[in-house]
Formats: structure tokens, C-alpha cells, sequence
């Protein structure tokens, strides 16, 4: 039978995982409240205590959004933050390529520094300085800058707003202007020295908690030093990166990680490869959107790329919005490929072929062997998204000049962090033009916390993706089972599977990801409410997560996405680390709650 539950019995809005703070995902346990958010209605809008990045402004950069205006914007003005003034100035540059015509009065950049006291006690330390550049516009023109930051991941992360907004809230972020002004007027002897905010009395914070009389050196040991281990940001980085490369895969904490030399091992990704090719970002989006750049840097010229295969909606939002145009193949078939070799034979030329490997939803696998080929004799580059492969499963770096990947997703599996990773193909014809470029133009954006997090959940990434592959083929068995399902999408069925047996690796299973169609929407509706899994965007956790994908992704273009084969009604499927036949059992009284004759 269908479960009598309603929405507010369990739980619309509350993060997922639950009472987590930075979570990444955010509870729609039925298909109603999914229709309800995308069309913004209050009743389950109201609710929201966050959710998926990029989609939903966490609400500590909202208050520190807030706060900096307050200090410095006018009524009427709104702010979207970023870590660095160069992220700021492509926002800027977005809005006027967009058409929206503001001066330099209503659209600017306010740098957030910290002061001379802050920094000289993270160099006695080794703190972590925190720095915001907030881009300043009046609030009508929210939705540009919310396109933007959506579409590149370029904005900061909620834990780098908890940690900035302390610093703010007790004197020790200021504007660049301030800061200035306060190093003029410091070289006067000191009886004229002006006394620093920091000195101000003042309320709590209602953030931290923290009274903002505190002794700056007292308030930075405490909050940012031992507490956090922030000194050791740079070595949780070094250590995601060798895990990256394939040099690091046992279960270890970070000191044995720093301790351990670089060695191959029975996954070393490619020969040639080190973690120096490993480049980290702060979210997937935003490696997706930087390899972009730098390869539209090292073509120097503007050219057209393509998207090959049915997308995930931002990156091919980044062709199409920030370059000369996109051409875009949505089925990802062999005909699509036959016209796009016409299209070079005749002289075409193109920037780069973008694509994912499988695709997201339909988990078809591309031909990487003939689009290296076609890359190789026409001189484009190829990027590839292995987000939902993995590199245990499938080897796509030596088809790729850069393979592009959501560290938000199975590598971290605590779904409680976000990250991105870019990674050069070392033995890429064009390896030495792109290398030049990433060391000229890459920027470390990947806040200090967030990587303590990611090095922390991704120890045990190699044994939990075995569990992961186990549990996935045993509920695509259930669903192909089932004459109630109209169709399973998974990279071991249809006419892709030889495609992904190429380049699957010798023990590598086929992913955690699947999809399935029913025979009506009622059915779909049904078998997705009671479905006892964790309900909500995002992949890759830990725990099963389902959702109605496309309503959450496309739910504004719900024609142009079923012009590509993928089903309005199509459910999907992250399969977790549960049980096997917990699972099974689960997926089982979910297509059990379908009547018969429905």
C-alpha cells in the first residue's frame, strides 16, 4: 500500500545528512515536494535549512552577505562573495556580457583583508587568513549574479563564510581601503596610531558565539589554530592529490600519508602521473569551469566547443555563456559523431569536446577511443567528466588531455563537503602547452577547511567503492526483475556496455549510479514515495539518495530534456553502503506499493 506519511512528518528541508551543518543535500522525501521546490511554493520553501550548493545560498554566506553590506552597501543592495577579487571581476565582466547596464557606483567589487594584527598572528601561528572579495548590486539584479555563481562554482564556500564572518564580526577583516588607510596613518609615531576595531567593544556574535571583546590572540588560537588544524591544510591537499594520481590508497591518517614517499600502486592511474598534475578546486563545477578558461587561454583564440552526450545542465551553461557558442550532441550516439567528423573534414575548427563518463542520467558511455582520435587528427582538446565512473572503475585520463571530477561526490561520501579536482594527462600530445598555462593561471581557492574535511572522508575511498559497485548491481538485478519498471538505466545494461567494458579497469565494478523509467507517472510517483532511502539531490553518499532527477534539474526545460530520451518521470538512484539485502528488501516494497493494474 502507499504510505499515508505526509511531507512534514518526514522532514522537508532538514539536511542531509541530518543536523549537519555544511551538508551537502537537503530532504525531499516525496514527489510533491519536489514539484513544490521547483516552483517555489512555501510550504516547502519555508523550510529550507539549506541546501545543494550552488542551487541554495547557505545561510552563514548569507549572513555574512548581510553583514558587508550593512558595513558597506546602501539600502536596496545585495552582495555575492567570492575568495579572491579576480573571481569578483569575471562576476562583474558576467553581468556585462549578460546586458544588465550598471555603473561603477552600482556594481562593484569591496575587498575584505585582514588586518596587520590578524596577519601577525597567523604568521607567529600559522593561521589560516581568511579573505572575501563581495561583489556589491542592487537586489533586483540578484538573479545574474546567482546565474553566475551557479554556473562557475566560483563563490566561497559556507565554511570559509563561518570563518570570514568571525573575523569580520571582531575587527579582523576589513576593506583593502581601510587597510590602507590604516597603513598611512601607522608610519605616524605611535601616541598618533588610531586604536583597531578589534578593540571595539560589542554583542556576541550570533554566528560563533564569541564575545567580540576576545583578545584577537586568544580569539585565533582558539577558533582558528588548534581547534581546526587549519596549519595543516596544505598536507591534507598534498595527500588528496596522491590519492588522486593513485599513489596513496590505503586507509591512513594524514601524518602517515606526509610521511609515505610517492609509489606506484595496482591503480596508478597512468604512468608518468604525479600529484603535480592534480589540480584542486572548490567545488566539481568550478574545475569544470576553470579547465574551460585555461583552455581557451592556451588555444589563444575563440572557438566553439562541443558537448557530447546528454549533460549535466551547468557545464553545458558554461559553453554556451561564457565562450563564442557550444555545439551540443545530446544523444551522445555514433551518427552524432559521424556528423561531427563532417563537420571537421570541411574545415570546422573547435576549442575542446566535453563529456561524461557514463552520463548523468542515462549512464551511457561514450566512445572515448574515436573521439581521442578524431581530437588527435583535428586538433581539439578532450575533457572528461569521470564523476560518476570513478577512477577505480573506469581509466578515461589516457583518452583525455584533462579529466575533470566532483570530489563533493563518492570520493568524500560523507556528503558534508564540497571539491573538485582537474587532472593533466601527462603523456597528452598538447600536455606541454595546457601544463604552461595551469602554472601561469591557477589559483588555490580550495578553502583550508574544506580540504581537512575532504582529506579526512576520502581515507577510506578505495574499499568503500567496492561495497558501492556490489549494492548497485544487485538493485539494477531487482529493477530489471520487475515488470513494473519500464526501463533501467545503468552503465552494465544496453548499448554502451562494451563502450565501458574497454576502459573499465581490471577490478573496477559498474559505479553506484542508475536510473529507472515506469509505465506511467502515477507509478513513478508511487514507487518514489515509499522508497525508504534518503530523499534529495547530490550522488556518491554513503547512504542510498534518490531522487526525481529530472524534475530537480531540468524542471524549466521538462520538453527539451525528453527531446534527449530522458523521461520527466525517470527516478534516480546513488546507491549506498547499506546492507545488500536491506537494500534489496527496500527496493522490493517500493515496487511491491505499485498496484498491479495501474
Amino acid at each position: 500500500m502507499a504510505s499515508t506519511m505526509t511531507e512534514e512528518d518526514i522532514g522537508v528541508g532538514e539536511t542531509i545528512p541530518p543536523l549537519t551543518a555544511h551538508a551537502v543535500s537537503v530532504s525531499l522525501p516525496t514527489w510533491r515536494a519536489n514539484v513544490g521546490y521547483e516552483e517555489g511554493q512555501d510550504w516547502v520553501l519555508s523550510k529550507m535549512q539549506s541546501g545543494y550548493p550552488r542551487f541554495f545560498v547557505h545561510k552563514s554566506i548569507q549572513a555574512l552577505a548581510a553583514a558587508i553590506v550593512l558595513k558597506y552597501g546602501l539600502p536596496g543592495e545585495t552582495a555575492m562573495l567570492f575568495p579572491r577579487s579576480s573571481c569578483a571581476a569575471r562576476c562583474i565582466e558576467f553581468f556585462n556580457t549578460q546586458g544588465v547596464k550598471l555603473d561603477s557606483k552600482e556594481l562593484r567589487i569591496v575587498d575584505l583583508v585582514p588586518t596587520k594584527e590578524f596577519i601577525e598572528q597567523a604568521t607567529a601561528g600559522k593561521f589560516i587568513l581568511p579573505r572575501i572579495s563581495a561583489v556589491i548590486f542592487p537586489e533586483e539584479h540578484f538573479p545574474t549574479a546567482k546565474s553566475f555563481w551557479q554556473h562557475t562554482g566560483e563563490g566561497v564556500s559556507s565554511r570559509r563564510a563561518e570563518y570570514a564572518h568571525s573575523s569580520f564580526q571582531n575587527g579582523l577583516l576589513i576593506s583593502k581601503t581601510q587597510a590602507e588607510e590604516s597603513a598611512r596613518l601607522c608610519r605616524g609615531p605611535r601616541r598618533y596610531q588610531r586604536r583597531t576595531s578589534i578593540e571595539r567593544t560589542g554583542p556576541e556574535n550570533a554566528v560563533t558565539g564569541i564575545p567580540e571583546t576576545q583578545d584577537p590572540t586568544q580569539y585565533v588560537e582558539e577558533r582558528f589554530g588548534r581547534n581546526l588544524e587549519m596549519a595543516f591544510a596544505d598536507n591534507a591537499k598534498t595527500a588528496i592529490r596522491r590519492r588522486i594520481a593513485g599513489g596513496l590508497t590505503e586507509d591512513v591518517d594524514l601524518a602517515e600519508a606526509m610521511r609515505r614517499e610517492k609509489e606506484e600502486s595496482s591503480i596508478q592511474r597512468m604512468p608518468g602521473l604525479s600529484e603535480d598534475d592534480v589540480y584542486l578546486y572548490p567545488c566539481g563545477m568550478n574545475a569544470i569551469f576553470q579547465t574551460f578558461r585555461s583552455l581557451a587561454i592556451a588555444k589563444g583564440k575563440q572557438l566553439k566547443s562541443i558537448e557530447y552526450g546528454f549533460p549535466y545542465i551547468d557545464t553545458l551553461k558554461i559553453l554556451q555563456k561564457f565562450g563564442p557558442g557550444c555545439l551540443f550532441y545530446g544523444f551522445g550516439s555514433a551518427e552524432e559523431l559521424d556528423d561531427l567528423e563532417q563537420r571537421l573534414e570541411k574545415g570546422e575548427k573547435y576549442l575542446a569536446l566535453f563529456c561524461e563518463c557514463p552520463g548523468n542520467p542515462l549512464l551511457k558511455t561514450p566512445d572515448l577511443q574515436r573521439i581521442r582520435s578524431l581530437a588527435d587528427k583535428y586538433g581539439f582538446y578532450v575533457v572528461v567528466d569521470e564523476t560518476v565512473g570513478n577512477f577505480l572503475n573506469v581509466r578515461v585520463l589516457p583518452y583525455a588531455d584533462v579529466v575533470v571530477s566532483s570530489l563533493t561526490k563518492i570520493f568524500s561520501g560523507d556528503s558534508n563537503v564540497m571539491g573538485g579536482s582537474a587532472i593533466l594527462n601527462p603523456n597528452g600530445e598538447s600536455y606541454s602547452e595546457i601544463k604552461k598555462v595551469w602554472n601561469q593561471d591557477y589559483e588555490d581557492n580550495y578553502w583550508a577547511e574544506d580540504a581537512l574535511f575532504m582529506e579526512r572522508n576520502s581515507r577510506d575511498f578505495v574499499s568503500r567503492i567496492e561495497r558501492v559497485n556490489t549494492n548497485a548491481d544487485a538493485i539494477n538485478e531487482v529493477l530489471l526483475s520487475s515488470p513494473k519498471v519500464k526501463e533501467v538505466y545503468y552503465p552494465k545494461n544496453g548499448s554502451t556496455r562494451e563502450l565501458y567494458d574497454r576502459i573499465r579497469t581490471p577490478n573496477g565494478g559498474y559505479g553506484g549510479l542508475l536510473s529507472a523509467t515506469f509505465y506511467s507517472q502515477s507509478d513513478a510517483k508511487t514507487f518514489f514515495d515509499n522508497l525508504d532511502t534518503a530523499k534529495g539531490p547530490s550522488l556518491g553518499t554513503n547512504f542510498t539518495l534518490s531522487s526525481p532527477y529530472v524534475i530537480l534539474a531540468h524542471f524549466t526545460e521538462l520538453d527539451w530534456a525528453a527531446s534527449f530520451g530522458v523521461d520527466v518521470d525517470l527516478v534516480r538512484v546513488s546507491v549506498g553502503l547499506e546492507p545488500t539485502d536491506q537494500l534489496v528488501a527496500t527496493f522490493q516494497t517500493a515496487l511491491d506499493a505499485i498496484k498491479n493494474d495501474s
